[in-house]
């Protein structure tokens, strides 16, 4: 009996935890925290600690499957393979999409979109960034030229001031929200929580700011006013690195606490309170999240965190900086590898002429165009219509995570045809016509990519299942078969997909993989191989050509569906300690038992006036769908806001999601708030 000791990187969360996989008699049979890894330091939360309860479960996929007459039989490669090419053949590419996953490895991810631009002809490239931080890639590249996080975690200790806001770092992120604990009681930071919610995090806080969901442009407009207003502005830097200055200091002139307060439900004088402890502090770190993205203004929230870092010279240095928690384990790989409707690896612009004539040049190919592709609720829509006939989905399942979940099936059903790669079959598979068994991630070799922006190996533990194939592989024998270049399309190992993939991402260019073995990694940019990497940025100039970070004057907008007469409450969506999405962690036993179903979270005062109790179950209704769901009263939520999770299918918070509410400037759609009807079901007390 052999027991082996795997290093990798948790598949969850972008916090990019080290652990190591316990392997006996060729299973998974444990996880063991990666004691010297700088991340986590030799501690997990309950999802990295059982992760490894997915690996060899009974309903893994081990076969490709086949929809005939409405019912999925089992294929071998070759017939899947000779059905997909096929129907590749019939469409116009730009009739043709597909969804890169977020939670496979940087390798996966670049050979994926390689071949929708290689083979197919088409930028309809997209993953689920577009759905969690497409924001923070449009807004921190507007306002710093990078649209990544500033600064490390372990920057966050040295502050002596944390403004938390949109973000419950101790549920969604735990090994991040240790950091924030250890920064206010070991260090002695003062932590501002800014939420709708009393959430896990928000209880640690010095100071929580309960404020109106949506609010947010007028909340920072009103700080910015009190920071400019007293004078606590950082002049000099304000002077030396950044430019727009006087056009922000016009806009949110107007923004007094006062006229704030009409629209945040914020005190005046808390918004005073907050401001000057934030601009007083030597060094004050933003830390946010999906609360602040997932708003059809999500964009202008980014911006705003950027414009109260620049205006108080919060930025460059160590505990300072503007730091978004990334959603999944590699979002911020796939977007580093371009999988993206607009943009190449390395953030190389689709429009940009001469960047698709190098990377042309580069992949041998042709006619690559300048015109961008669809966003992936673009992508929906068009299959809602008619217009997008083939879609190939990899490791993403828009039928729990995608807004309107109603409208996405019957997008996806009106499709001619459609392909699901991916390690079970999700409730998103169910609607496939075909469905290709893939590796997970403890059964490959390649890197991920956290969201300080470290790139780290994961190592192959076991193989995989039955006849299941890793990502790129997969690709690799369609580009085949189509009558791509095998030269374009022929690699031996991930290794050699890196390699390749530094080529054409500048900053990846100095990693190597003797580099990328020791624990501590690579953060990017590292251009050269003598480049120690940057763990933070901006320190002398901003990533703009001329250096300068650039102010955004920026009005209030608010939520683009409000609360009527006939929809009176505001819903929002949050994740939970012990769930990801769901095809992983509900497969997961400990933590499916640990919480089993979702819930509604509303105001004690609301569900009095409703004559709600505790665990009664209610009916949710939205413009829409509805949903039947128990209810925990409770005052841990503004009165106004309810708030279900996102995980469950059996009560759904995206049936009532508004996938019409779309941010202009990102795509992104507006989860964190929908006009809601709560009601007792028929027959309830």
């Amino acid at each position: 009996m052999e027991i082996k000791y795997v290093p990798t990187i948790c598949p969850y969360c972008g916090v990019g935890c080290g652990m190591n996989l316990v392997v006996k008699d060729d299973q998974v049979v444990g996880v063991e925290p990666w004691k010297r890894h700088p991340v986590n330091e030799g501690k997990l939360c309950p999802k990295g600690n059982f992760c490894y309860e997915i690996i060899h479960r009974d309903d893994r996929l081990t076969t490709p499957l086949i929809k005939e007459n409405g019912q999925f039989r089992e294929a071998t490669w070759d017939e899947a393979y000779d059905l997909i090419v096929s129907k590749f053949g019939e469409f116009d590419p730009n009739e043709i999409g597909f969804f890169c996953c977020a939670r496979s490895p940087n390798e996966n991810i670049y050979v994926n979109q390689k071949f929708a631009r290689v083979v197919i002809g088409t930028h309809n490239v997209d993953h689920c960034a577009r759905l969690c931080h497409g924001p923070t890639v449009a807004g921190l590249a507007a306002s710093f030229g990078s649209g990544a996080m500033t600064n490390s975690y372990e920057s966050f200790e040295h502050a002596d001031l944390i403004f938390c806001i949109g973000s419950n770092s101790l549920e969604a992120h735990p090994l991040v929200g240790r950091r924030l604990l250890r920064a206010k009681y070991g260090n002695g930071a003062y932590l501002i929580v800014a939420d709708p919610r009393y959430t896990p995090t928000a209880k640690h806080a010095d100071q929580y700011v309960p404020f109106k969901t949506g609010t947010d442009v007028a909340l920072m407009n009103a700080m910015m006013n009190v920071i400019i207003s007293e004078g606590l502005e950082d002049k000099e830097f304000i002077e030396k690195r950044t430019k727009n200055y006087e056009e922000l200091k016009e806009m949110v002139a107007k923004y007094t606490p006062e006229m704030a307060e009409e629209i945040t439900e914020v005190p005046a004088d808390t918004i005073r309170d907050m401001a000057r402890k934030y601009a007083k502090a030597d060094k004050a770190a933003i830390v946010y999240s999906l609360g602040i993205t997932e708003h059809s203004h999500g964009v202008d929230n980014v911006q705003q965190t950027a414009n109260l870092a620049m205006l108080t010279g919060n930025i460059g240095r160590l505990g300072t900086g503007v730091n978004p928690l990334r959603g999944q384990n590699n979002v911020q790989g796939a977007c580093d590898m371009g999988a993206l409707p607009t943009d190449y690896p390395g953030y190389r612009k689709v429009m940009d002429e001469e960047v698709t004539e190098d990377i042309s040049c580069t992949w041998g190919c042709s006619d690559l165009g300048c015109e961008p592709g669809l966003k992936i609720p673009e992508m929906i829509e068009a299959a809602y219509k008619g217009d997008l006939k083939m879609l190939y989905i990899t490791g993403e399942d828009p039928v729990i995570s995608d807004p309107d979940v109603n409208h996405v099936i019957k997008a996806l059903e009106n499709l001619d045809f459609f392909v699901v790669q991916d390690i079970f079959m999700t409730d998103t598979a169910e609607y496939a016509d075909v469905v290709l068994p893939a590796a997970c991630w403890a059964e490959q070799e390649g890197t991920f990519t956290n969201g300080e922006r470290r790139v780290q190996l994961i190592r192959k533990a076991v193989d995989a299942p039955g006849d299941s194939k890793v990502d790129w592989e997969i690709f690799c024998d369609l580009a085949k078969r189509m009558g791509a270049d095998p030269e374009q399309f022929t690699y031996e190992s991930a290794q050699d997909i890196f390699e390749e993939v530094r080529t054409v991402t500048p900053q990846y260019a100095g990693m190597n993989r003797e580099r990328l073995e020791k624990p501590e990694a690579l953060h990017w940019p590292c251009p050269s191989e003598d480049h120690p990497g940057t763990s933070m940025m901006h320190v002398e100039q901003f990533s703009h050509p001329d250096g300068l970070g650039i102010f955004a004057a920026l009005e209030e907008k608010g939520p683009m569906e409000t609360p009527d007469d006939e929809y009176p409450l505001i819903l929002t969506t949050t994740r939970i300690l012990f769930h990801y999405h769901a095809a992983m962690t509900r497969r997961a036993e400990t933590l499916d038992r640990e919480v089993p179903t979702g819930y509604m979270e509303i105001n004690t005062e609301d569900a009095a006036e409703l004559g709600i109790i505790n665990d009664e179950i209610v009916k949710v209704k939205s413009r829409r769908g509805e949903i039947e769901i128990p209810a925990r009263v409770t005052t841990d939520i503004m009165k106004g806001i309810v708030n279900i999770p996102m995980h469950f299918r059996e009560c759904s918070a995206n049936v009532l999601t508004n996938a019409a509410a779309i941010d202009p400037r990102s795509g992104m759609p507006e989860y964190k708030a929908c006009a809601v009807a709560v009601s007792k079901m028929e027959g309830g007390k």
